[in-house]
């Protein structure tokens, strides 16, 4: 990781954080790793999923839905979404349509943004 650098947490909490995370406690807990190689990791998977994301993905997305609660805090927004419907595209043959009952998004400010570059596309 480059110094300085830090990148949210947020993404432990999906279905694969939490089972790398379940898996780094029972190394912990079997005394096969110590605890500060098991935050390394977690770090580690941290910045490996955010710069994924922000190369790997190329298709587009457009999400309609009702929007139920909003909310900025440190700069992190939050919107909540009624009955979404998230039209991909670029997905096999055309464009797919997935709906749902209610989403949560959070959005926060790229790397670039936060150290006060213009991120490309944004305005200040």
């Amino acid at each position: 990781m480059s110094a300085g650098q830090t990148y949210y947490e947020f993404y432990r909490g999906s279905s694969i954080g939490t089972a790398l995370t379940d898996a780094l406690d029972e190394l912990i807990t079997q005394g096969d790793i110590p605890p500060q190689l098991a935050m390394r990791v977690l770090q580690q998977f941290d910045k490996s999923l955010t710069e994924c994301l922000q190369k790997g993905v190329k298709n587009k997305t457009t999400i309609k839905g009702h929007l139920s609660t909003y909310r900025l805090c440190d700069d992190v927004w939050t919107f909540v979404v009624k009955d979404p419907q998230f039209k991909m595209e670029g997905v096999g043959a055309g464009s797919e349509m997935v709906t749902g009952s209610k989403i949560k998004i959070v959005a926060c400010k790229s790397g670039d943004a936060a150290d006060g570059k213009k991120a490309g596309g944004a305005r200040e």
